[in-house]
């Protein structure tokens, strides 16, 4: 079937002998280019064309007025706010840009229906006194600012008006009311031209105006895009079109074009609910990846937010893109450059460190690690980067920073550096981020050279503006506005429009045919788009001076949605089958007419597949450089701690001590649970040092209990480097070890008080043995570090501290061959490796009574727990015996063996304990 605008060119071509009169007016600049397209395969060797235009760009001509920009509009519009509001009542830039954009938006639709503004204000403030605010005879100050807001407004809107009005610019409401005052002048001059309007629907006042005066004095044709069943009562879409055909005199004695010369379509209509906005984009890229040739094909998005994901799902068939929506520049990479350095110094105000020039560190590292930024000196960014962490620094200067590198690498970064250095002068800061960007220019390619244009030509439009205004007054303006212009703004994309693929929104199909529709998200609150109004206006006011409501938004969309459908064969609606946690999502009111009227319709609804894939088991054989590296590891020493580890996982075991793979270092801004365990150990080494080889009394305790304190800042600063430990979690934290350590010495002051004899043997003592395996040709180091070797009343006892909790169980064991098969009893390898250490530095030491057992500070009302190998329930036997000892170092020697087999690979262990 012919596209309407074929059908348009044709219809003209029949009424006109001659193109050179006619000017076409159409509802958008892509819809322009068609019908140029139409038009020269109509009439190849015409001479001359005729002229082509958007009705933006039309009623600029007709009102002799340009466009302003929507920045130097704001930037205007404060100069009108300063010379109209009391200096009392003034508001800095940045608490007027949060308002300016709404109520500009509002004298945009009062102009653009032709208003009278007078009249509306007047209106507008006696419907506030009305409010309950205003119910008490005594209004508080809050209620009265209120009204004051809406008379200010008035004010406002006149000064505005004609300050541009006299300077030749203006919104674009302002522009279609002068286009109305100027129309009878226009067509006196244009009595040879006849315009042709082409696929419009809502028209506001302004609009409706010129069409009817256009078409009363003949110099205009309006061609509507509609079917039969868009003059149905019931059909919101034609409501706008009803009212033009009933209404408008021309109509009462001329066709209305073309509400009935349309044949029926055979269509194929596919509703596919699908859940979230991903798996609505990936299901699209499958259906173009199943076509071919996109020339009559459009994807349209109903949610344009949704262009970034589909940029990356489209399939590799697709060549050749035309994208007309724009590309919003929040989502540009580019951005967040900017967002972290703003917020760099930002939060160095927030934190008060401006004095000192220092800035937080996540600031500092989100900074360094921007991909643009790393582009040009990524390498030692990185390095600068490892530093940080290691150093464990919460805020930075760039001094401490330069300490990090070499001074050669310092010279490198001078451009980064000079970063962390902002002027008071909020010109110089515009200015040194248009110098950082042509600095990065020399670094980018491909599309990365649009994206820095396109910033640059931002940065310096508020130069050029704040230099002539001087609103900004400090950074959190400038951020402010630069995230504004962020969240309006959109990069162009420039393309070939009639080939490949049209990739759209909603309003760019004005006009438009296609054979092949695919449009998402078809919800409520998207299509159409709900109730949300961005305007001071109330909705009684609206109605009464027929500005747009919600309502006849509604009947836009609708009108959009069924006149894209209507000459398409293969079409495809999908919606997101998730709504959201206060039921809005659900699908858009328009399918279901839309099922209604087509009983044949396909319904489906889809979810990814999800396949269970059993991922082959991790397998490292053992080679001879790994053979080599593991002898040289056992010669050394293995530890219980890397013993566990193998329990735990072989690979992990693998990774760390033959790959020599740790996790990396980050900056502990809160207490980490080891470092917290490391100062704990610390100050019970540093208070039982003084007691070495003596009995421990009350007197003692009570010395310990007063250093405690003292102890533990001093272990804190060593362990938690340039950490802040007074305020916020990390007091609390600091609070928790004391508490914990104080209990821990009222425990020993209770065994005191029994009379009992503590003698403290050794503290953090280091303990080493080598043994032989029969079937290894080297021998075996085994070591490890005993927190603490004490005797009390007469029984030796290794003690290992931890910080976290541990119970009786995990220290029972009646069958030494589990331990090199369950973590759990990894704390039982340890300190039954410690008893054999031990014992063997003390040889007969085995003779005498001997425990081994766990002090855990989670767990401390439990005491000393104690190695268990009584096999009844509810006893206890806890002495370590060479006769327990024996099958202990048998399960070690076969874990050691193993580990040393080279027929035994590194085999992943698929079920890691948690």
């Amino acid at each position: 079937m012919k596209s309407f605008i074929s059908r348009v060119v044709e219809d003209v071509l029949c009424k006109h002998k001659s193109f050179n009169n006619l000017i076409f007016v159409l509802p958008s600049q892509r819809s322009c280019v068609f019908l140029k397209e139409e038009t020269i395969q109509k009439i190849p060797n015409a001479s001359f064309f005729p002229k082509i235009v958007s009705i933006e760009n039309y009623i600029q001509e007709l009102a002799d007025i340009n466009l302003i920009d929507a920045t130097q509009l704001l930037f205007e519009f404060y100069i009108i706010y300063q010379q109209n509001i009391p200096k009392e009542n003034k508001e800095s830039f940045d608490a007027f840009s949060q308002w300016a954009t709404i109520a500009l938006h509002d004298f945009n639709e009062i102009d653009s229906y032709l208003v009278n503004s007078k009249q509306f204000f007047s209106n507008l403030r006696d419907i506030k006194k009305l409010d309950e605010w205003f119910q008490n005879k005594k209004p508080s100050k809050l209620a009265i600012n209120y009204l004051q807001f809406f008379e200010y407004l008035a004010v406002l809107y006149e000064a505005l008006y004609e300050k541009l009005k006299s300077n030749k610019f203006g919104y674009q409401g302002l522009i279609y009311k002068e286009a109305t005052n100027n129309l009878e002048f226009y067509m006196n001059n244009n009595k040879n031209n006849h315009i042709v309007f082409v696929g419009f629907n809502a028209l506001n006042r302004a609009e409706e105006t010129i069409f009817q005066e256009l078409l009363n004095n003949n110099l205009a044709s309006v061609y509507w895009d509609a079917n039969e069943s868009f003059f149905n009562n019931s059909n919101e879409a034609g409501v706008f079109l009803r009212k033009y055909k009933k209404e408008w005199a021309y109509y009462q004695k001329n066709p209305f074009l073309w509400d009935n010369d349309m044949l029926p379509i055979a269509k194929n209509i596919n509703l596919i609910g699908a859940p979230k906005n991903i798996t609505q984009i990936k299901y699209a890229g499958e259906l173009l990846a199943n076509m071919e040739g996109f020339s009559k094909t459009a994807l349209v998005l109903a949610d344009e937010n949704l262009l970034t994901l589909t940029l990356n799902s489209l399939p590799n068939n697709v060549k050749n893109i035309n994208i007309t929506m724009g590309y919003l520049l929040k989502d540009i990479p580019l951005a967040g450059l900017f967002d972290a350095l703003f917020k760099l110094h930002l939060n160095q105000h927030k934190f008060n460190k401006e004095s000192d020039n220092q800035f937080y560190y996540k600031d500092v590292i989100s900074l360094l690690n921007n991909p643009f930024l790393n582009k040009l000196n990524g390498e030692i960014l990185q390095k600068l980067i490892a530093e940080i962490k290691s150093k464990n620094s919460i805020f930075l200067s760039v001094e401490m920073l330069k300490k990090y590198i070499s001074s050669t690498e310092a010279v490198q970064l001078s451009t980064i550096f000079s970063l962390f250095y902002f002027s008071t002068s909020i010109n110089k800061v515009i200015k040194q981020c248009i110098d950082l960007l042509k600095e990065l220019k020399n670094d980018a390619k491909g599309v990365e050279k649009e994206y820095l244009y396109r910033f640059f030509t931002i940065f310096q439009q508020l130069e050029t503006l704040n230099v002539a205004f001087n609103h900004i007054a400090d950074l959190k303006a400038l951020t402010l506005f630069y995230t504004q212009i962020l969240r309006t703004e959109k990069l162009s994309f420039q393309g070939e429009p009639l080939q490949g693929l049209q990739l759209m929104g909603m309003l760019e199909t004005r006009a438009l045919d296609f054979e092949t529709v695919i449009i998402t998200s078809v919800n409520e609150g998207v299509l159409p788009g709900g109730k949300n109004d961005f305007s001071f206006i109330p909705y009684d006011v609206k109605k009464y001076f027929g500005l747009p409501t919600f309502q006849e938004k509604d009947a836009i969309f609708s009108y959009h949605f069924q006149r894209l459908l209507q000459r398409a064969k293969n079409i495809y609606l999908i919606y997101n089958t998730e709504s959201d946690g206060y039921g809005a999502g659900e699908k858009s009111r328009f399918l279901t007419q839309l099922e209604i009227n087509n009983p044949t319709i396909t319904k489906t609804t889809i979810s990814p597949k999800v396949q269970h894939i059993n991922f082959p088991i991790l397998q490292i054989e053992k080679t001879p450089e790994i053979m080599e590296k593991l002898q040289a590891v056992f010669t050394k020493g293995i530890s219980p701690s890397a013993l566990a580890t193998y329990i735990y996982d072989p690979i992990r075991f693998y990774e760390q001590r033959i790959l020599e793979i740790y996790e990396e270092d980050e900056v502990e801004e809160t207490i980490a649970a080891n470092t917290m365990g490391s100062v704990i150990h610390e100050v019970l080494e540093a208070l039982y040092k003084p007691f070495l080889n003596q009995f421990v009394s009350r007197e003692n305790i009570a010395e310990m209990q007063k250093n405690t304190n003292n102890l533990l800042v001093r272990f804190f600063e060593k362990y938690y480097k340039n950490g802040n430990i007074e305020t916020g979690k990390n007091k609390l934290i600091f609070e928790v070890c004391k508490n914990h350590i104080k209990r821990f010495l009222n425990q020993e002051l209770q065994l005191l008080n029994k009379n009992k004899q503590l003698k403290i043997i050794a503290l953090e003592k280091g303990l080493s043995a080598e043994i032989t395996i029969e079937g290894i040709s080297f021998p075996i180091k085994l070591k490890g570090i005993a927190d603490r070797i004490d005797e009390l009343d007469g029984v030796t006892r290794i003690i290992d501290y931890k910080t976290g909790k541990v119970e009786a169980k995990d220290l029972k064991i009646t069958d030494f061959s589990v331990l090199g098969e369950d973590y759990k009893y990894t704390k039982a390898l340890q300190v039954m490796l410690y008893s054999f250490l031990f014992s063997e530095e003390n040889k007969n030491q085995l003779s005498k009574p001997v425990e081994a057992g766990i002090i855990s500070f989670k767990n401390l009302n439990s005491g000393f727990l104690k190695m268990n190998f009584s096999e009844k329930r509810g006893t206890n036997d806890s002495f370590i015996s060479q006769e327990k000892m024996d099958p202990f170092l048998i399960e070690l020697k076969r874990m050691i063996k193993e580990i040393l087999n080279p027929e035994i690979p590194f085999i992943q262990n698929q079920n890691l304990p948690f």
